[in-house]
């Protein structure tokens, strides 16, 4: 009786540390956007990490499904198991970030280093042919007759 009573304070104790970290990561990325050092975008996901945890944390019924469709012995190890999901869906989309910024980084470089050997030729940057396609809005002369 009294070793049923400890497994479910420890049960319970869990519970309340799994809410409280959860609500406390909602908390801290609402005040990062706030102080706007998370963009929307990157938020989104942490929310929703976030969100999870904390219903799976209260809805003791649907942890308690999902563990035993996921062969988990121990429903805290579910809460987990999913956060650790989340972590890596997090890790993709950086990782998705990174190469986007590193190819944009690369292009930049490129296009600087035309600048620059066209300075240093003597030419004139600002009366340089643009390197690529004129941008959409721009009209031409004909289009305006």
């Amino acid at each position: 009786m009294i070793l049923l009573a400890v497994k479910y304070a420890n049960a319970t104790l869990q519970r309340v540390e799994i809410i409280t970290v959860s609500v406390l990561i909602c908390l801290l990325i609402f005040e990062l956007i706030r102080r706007r050092r998370l963009m929307e975008r990157y938020a989104i996901l942490w929310l929703l990490a976030g969100i999870t945890i904390l219903v799976l944390a209260l809805g003791q019924d649907l942890l308690i499904k999902l563990t035993r469709t996921a062969g988990i012995s121990y429903a805290p190890s579910a809460v987990f198991a999913i956060a650790f999901v989340f972590v890596l869906a997090m890790l993709i989309q950086f990782s998705m970030a990174i190469s986007r910024l590193s190819d944009q980084n690369t292009a930049l470089a490129q296009r600087l280093a035309l600048l620059q050997e066209r300075l240093e030729e003597g030419e004139d940057p600002q009366y340089a042919p643009p390197a690529g396609p004129p941008p959409p809005h721009v009209s031409s002369a004909t289009d305006r007759d």
